[in-house]
């Protein structure tokens, strides 16, 4: 298993924010972890490595935020409020099958169906500020984020 000890809030931020600048239109990250593990400070580092300068938060109630003035859009997907069984009308496919954006999924495992590349984000708290992050990736573009992004900081 991959993991990544993050003794921060900052330090999250800090590593999704290398991640970021690294991403690829077309990449597909789902973030899993407990309520207040970090998933929506992680996303907020994304954003900050695609140079969107637009307040990130969660979109528990909306579902699905877009942010389109970074190097890349991010679509931020939040599926907390929903049953697996309601997921399919959301039409998700459509989202991760674009090839000039970034998405990440909070919640995915409330997903009936994975998109077919992804970077699964385990966030998991250790204490109130330590969390340690575990990843694995499905597909060549996605494993050639890891090194080259989390490496040094492994």
């Amino acid at each position: 298993m991959n993991v990544i000890a993050l003794p921060s809030a900052k330090a999250t931020q800090a590593l999704a924010a290398s991640l970021g600048s690294r991403l690829f239109g077309g990449a597909t990250l789902l973030l899993q972890g407990e309520l207040g593990a970090g998933k929506t400070t992680f996303v907020q580092g994304l954003a900050q490595g695609l140079g969107i300068p637009d307040a990130i938060t969660s979109p528990t109630f909306n579902l699905i935020h877009e942010y389109d003035q970074g190097s890349l859009p991010l679509i931020h997907i939040d599926l907390y409020r929903l049953m697996p069984e309601e997921v399919p009308a959301l039409g998700l496919e459509e989202y991760w099958q674009r090839q000039d954006a970034v998405v990440a999924i909070e919640w995915p495992q409330r997903l009936v169906e994975l998109p077919p590349e992804w970077l699964w984000i385990t966030l998991v708290m250790v204490s109130e500020q330590e969390r340690e992050l575990q990843w694995q990736a499905v597909g060549s573009r996605h494993q050639a984020l890891l090194p080259r992004a989390w490496a040094a900081d492994s």
